[in-house]
């Protein structure tokens, strides 16, 4: 990777004996590791430019399909769909074919609270029941049952890792809820999060995260009660559009393919990243991975006089997606751009939040080392701008 250049702002030079051997640490998209690139120019070249219907690329859908089973260990009757346009694309898709009559939403950031606006808007659903919490904390999953069947909500939805604020929380279903299913954003925590795939009906993502791939595709696991939900809603008087028809989704999935043309090149980088998953050990494995990068991260940051982590409980801090707040004295701006001079990139804060604060990304394929060569490298530029 070449380094931006050395402006008269972003004027020093960390020593390249601190610098971590891969200086990609973006929160979506995240880091491509340079061999599946590699791979992908070799092995992949055969495959770009060809149907997505024929026995190539049906055998890469397959395969993704298997892995992704494999590595969630998905209960007897789940399906796995995918389809186009990312988890945007699929916030829409569950608000046709997946609501019923009301949703019940928790939202504390940016990303958790975008489903809640998408089933607002939608003219034939009653307006959602939403939670909320303030950035950097979350309400509690687990308590929120009888509330959603107080209420008629026949889906409750949240996100397992706030990508904005770094914010995990569990995937449990709630007791009380009666027939509601259960929804989980899962774009930046999969692959990189603890899971027990069973406790959520759709448990959905995109891959340019933690599958270390590249963004306009969603891939979710569908709970027979799910598919049961899809098939009832498909066959309603409800208008669906096609591309936003889950269902069409499913049928084509079953087949190992999508209802359109997909990124050949998304294909190939998600099935590389998930053989490199399964070879190292599975989800285990990789949450081992990022949890030694985020107790590094954090248990820095708590001993750090010019920092402190941006989520106060620590049981909510995320393994993969970590904020760290910095006091009035450092210019955390100024600490990424000249980070981002010396090619250690994309650690500024989500935009929106607009706090003093670096965002890391801590995904399976981003190294510990790494994570321990970026915090002394902030270490070398505050010594130098701070005293």
């Amino acid at each position: 990777m070449t380094p931006s250049p050395v402006t008269a702002e972003t004027a020093l030079v960390i020593p390249d004996e601190l610098k971590p051997a891969d200086g990609r640490f973006g929160c979506g998209p995240s880091k491509v590791p340079t061999g599946a690139l590699a791979r992908l120019a070799s092995d992949g070249a055969a495959l770009m430019g060809t149907s997505h219907r024929q026995k190539p690329v049906r055998s890469l859908v397959g395969e993704i399909r298997a892995g992704l089973r494999e590595l969630f260990s998905a209960p007897d009757g789940y399906e796995v769909a995918l389809g186009n346009g990312g988890a945007t694309a699929f916030w829409d898709a569950a608000a046709f074919g997946l609501v019923q009559r009301r949703a019940l939403h928790l939202a504390y950031g940016e990303f958790s609270q975008k489903f809640a606006t998408v089933t607002t808007g939608a003219p034939f659903l009653a307006d959602p029941l939403t939670i909320a919490a303030e950035p950097g904390d979350a309400p509690d999953p687990g308590g929120v049952g009888p509330t959603a069947a107080d209420a008629g909500a026949d889906l409750i939805a949240w996100a397992q890792n706030e990508t904005s604020t770094g914010v995990m929380l569990p995937v449990v279903r709630p007791g009380g809820a009666g027939d509601a299913l259960v929804a989980i954003d899962a774009t930046s925590g999969a692959g990189g999060l603890p899971v027990d795939v069973s406790q959520a009906d759709a448990y959905y993502f995109a891959p340019q995260k933690g599958f270390a791939s590249d963004g306009g595709l969603w891939i979710a696991l569908l709970s027979p009660a799910a598919q049961e939900r899809i098939a009832a809603l498909h066959a309603s008087d409800r208008w669906i559009p096609e591309f936003l028809s889950l269902q069409t989704a499913l049928d084509n999935s079953t087949k190992d393919q999508t209802y359109n043309t997909p990124a050949l090149a998304t294909l190939f980088l998600l099935a590389e990243q998930l053989r490199w998953m399964l070879d190292g050990g599975g989800l285990q494995w990789c949450v081992q991975r990022t949890g030694a990068s985020s107790r590094h991260l954090y248990g820095w940051a708590e001993s750090h006089s010019h920092a402190t982590p941006f989520v106060a409980d620590a049981a909510k801090r995320s393994l993969v997606v970590g904020t760290v707040d910095f006091a009035d004295s450092v210019d955390a701006a100024a600490l990424a751009a000249t980070l981002r001079a010396n090619g250690i990139v994309d650690v500024e804060p989500y935009r929106k939040l607009g706090r003093n604060q670096l965002r890391i990304g801590m995904f399976p394929a981003i190294d510990t080392a790494d994570v321990q060569a970026l915090t002394a490298c902030i270490d070398w530029v505050l010594e130098r701008t701070n005293g």
